[in-house]
């Protein structure tokens, strides 16, 4: 049971993927694929652009905690001046704070950078392939369209189209029939003559058309005698004469 249900499965499989194969066009194939491949190079430029943003949200961080690292050493010196060591010695611990901060700035900046560096290489080279690849996408979907071109034209030349194969079938059934009605026509001329069947359209009876005939036929015997008489006739002048 098993074993019938992965045949049917995979005939199911096949007939499903020949479907996909004729309705499947290459050109539209390819124009989605680069479509994505565009998504994905807007997805990098993004990607690019949020860290240069945030490299320079850093900087501008960088540049306060510089000017905080100023203003508190400025501040232990007044405060030393003024005999305040302790003012002076906690401005100075707020200054060694800010520069381990700077520091910590000054390493996630280079990181920053180096990620931007190499996303921006990436950016390049994934550019260069999808150019690529757009020019071949066109140069393949122009020798696909002449292809299918050729074939069109092959099957319209010898009639394997399916559209040529209708005409040709309705040129033979069309021959048929005119050959069947033109037996028909001969058949029934013949019928008609040989007084089988009759003609309705004519005002004469059979008694009228029989009467005709026997008429013809009398007229016919009566030139025959004529003529029989004439030839008669003329036949001994002849011997006298030679």
């Amino acid at each position: 049971m098993a074993g019938l249900l992965s045949r049917a499965i995979t005939i199911l499989k096949t007939k499903f993927s020949k479907a996909l194969d004729r309705a499947e066009h290459p050109s539209e194939t390819l124009d989605y694929s680069y479509e994505k491949q565009l998504e994905l190079l807007q997805n990098v430029k993004r990607g690019v652009a949020d860290v240069a943003t945030a490299k320079q949200r850093l900087k501008l961080q960088t540049a306060q905690l510089e000017q905080n690292l100023v203003k508190l050493e400025t501040q232990a010196r007044q405060a030393l001046a003024q005999g305040r060591e302790d003012l002076a010695r906690l401005a100075l611990e707020r200054k060694s704070g800010v520069q381990q901060q700077l520091q910590s700035l000054d390493t996630q900046l280079e990181g920053l950078e180096g990620q931007q560096a190499k996303l921006a290489s990436n950016e390049r080279e994934l550019a260069a392939k999808i150019e690529a690849f757009r020019t071949q996408k066109e140069t393949i979907k122009a020798q696909y369209s002449a292809a299918e071109a050729t074939v069109r034209i092959s099957e319209a030349a010898t009639g394997i189209g399916r559209e040529m194969s209708d005409t040709g079938l309705a040129l033979r059934r069309a021959k048929e029939k005119t050959e069947e009605m033109t037996a028909r026509a001969a058949a029934m001329d013949e019928l008609v003559q040989s007084g089988t069947l009759e003609d309705l359209t004519s005002t004469d009876t059979q008694l009228d058309r029989e009467l005709a005939q026997l008429s013809s036929q009398a007229q016919v015997e009566q030139e025959l005698a004529q003529l029989k008489a004439e030839v008669g006739a003329g036949e001994p002048r002849k011997e006298l004469e030679g």
